[in-house]
């Protein structure tokens, strides 16, 4: 009992100090916060990502592949295996009777970013009819849907907004065919917003590719998935592999989404490496110029203990004012803000930096982490430090 009221009574007068080392103070404050805002906004690049991706799922919706393919850009499906694939068990049909699912292709085409006039690569997803039944949350916002065997195309949302010459009336070029944007679409927020969108046989007729790269399937409930996919691959006429929906979107996010986290920890490391130097000198300093307030308590008679953690809650008590304005500054200019990637075989995806909660969380906790080692060596130094030698220095 006596040492916690010491730890107690020697912690409320450290922190009752800290306005007369204000300066020095902000050392470790304005560090951690830089340490954090950064790390903070890199990994939401991660996060909005992700959850971008994970919108474009549904657990009722399937995805078919050729045997072997990582994506859908690799895969190929022939028209057989698409008329197979109507007549599987498990496919939700329509009140015709019609099977609810779209044999899609897909081609990379070339658009221009509107801030710095850049070339990117855009995916153009050619789309059974079913569209509307398939995927009730695309929604024409401007415009109108395409009309099928004709040269018209709709664009995403995020697309219309990111790149120039996809406005209504506007035409793109695919290999040797031009296309008029007729409509812009919205789909929730998922990848598809940032993707051009065509009638699928008229895509493959345009460039005399007979093949479609997937087929999108909509069960007939979440539950049926694996009869759906025994009923395939137990087919000797087929060689696909199928897959639910938001576990493909999830795959294909998952190795960029790694690197990006790779190297905000990397990034953040190096930052957290110059702040624990910068909270060491801060915290040693502090331990120099209160050598007779250390010396009278340990004359009266307050102990090591007191002394370690007293030094050790300033330094966590700065460095968590530093993580949460550092937070605070991440959610601030970043949270929200769109921005895209390239580089993979699903050309850009335009997303929306994510600064959730849980990332904010992480920021903090490496503030803390920061300001307990910053803290440590100070500290240690306080405690073991002789009471003559303190008295000396005074």
């Amino acid at each position: 009992m006596k040492l916690f009221r010491q730890i107690a009574a020697v912690t409320a007068m450290n922190l009752r100090s800290l306005p007369q080392r204000a300066a020095t103070s902000l050392v470790i404050v304005i560090g951690i916060a830089g340490v954090v805002a950064v790390l903070t906004s890199v990994l939401a690049m991660s996060t909005g990502m992700i959850k971008t991706m994970n919108n474009s799922g549904r657990d009722d919706r399937v995805i078919v592949l050729r045997n072997g393919s990582t994506n859908e850009t690799s895969s190929a499906i022939n028209r057989d295996s698409l008329r197979l694939i109507m007549d599987v068990p498990g496919v939700k049909r329509d009140d015709a009777g019609k099977p609810i699912l779209s044999g899609e292709a897909l081609r990379l085409i070339s658009l221009h970013k509107k801030e710095d006039g850049s070339q990117v690569n855009v995916v153009l997803r050619g789309v059974g009819p079913q569209l509307p039944e398939l995927r009730p949350e695309v929604r024409i916002v401007e415009g109108r849907m395409f009309n099928p065997a004709v040269n018209e195309v709709i664009v995403g949302k995020s697309a219309a907004a990111q790149y120039s010459g996809v406005k209504l009336g506007d035409h793109v070029s695919s290999r040797r065919t031009t296309w008029t944007v007729v409509g812009i679409f919205e789909s929730g927020g998922d990848s598809h917003q940032s993707e051009v969108m065509a009638d699928a046989e008229t895509l493959i007729t345009s460039d005399g590719r007979g093949s479609f790269q997937n087929v999108t399937v909509m069960l007939d409930s979440p539950a049926s998935f694996q009869k759906f996919k025994d009923a395939l691959t137990s087919n000797p006429a087929l060689s696909l592999d199928v897959w639910k929906e938001r576990d493909y979107y999830e795959q294909a996010s998952k190795g960029i989404s790694r690197v990006i986290s790779f190297l905000a920890y990397i990034v953040g490391g190096i930052m957290a490496v110059g702040a624990v130097f910068g909270a060491l000198n801060t915290m040693y300093s502090a331990v120099s110029e209160r050598l007779r307030e250390i010396a009278t308590l340990r004359a009266m008679g307050f102990g090591a203990a007191a002394m370690v953690v007293s030094v050790l809650a300033e330094a966590l008590l700065l460095a968590a004012i530093g993580g949460a304005i550092g937070a605070a500054i991440a959610w601030a200019f970043f949270n929200g803000n769109t921005v895209s990637t390239g580089g993979t075989a699903m050309g850009q995806l335009i997303f929306d930096l994510t600064v959730s909660p849980r990332l904010m969380l992480v920021g903090i906790v490496w503030a803390a982490a920061i300001g307990l080692i910053g803290g440590l060596f100070p500290a240690i130094r306080a405690a073991r430090l002789p009471v003559a030698t303190a008295l000396r220095a005074i």
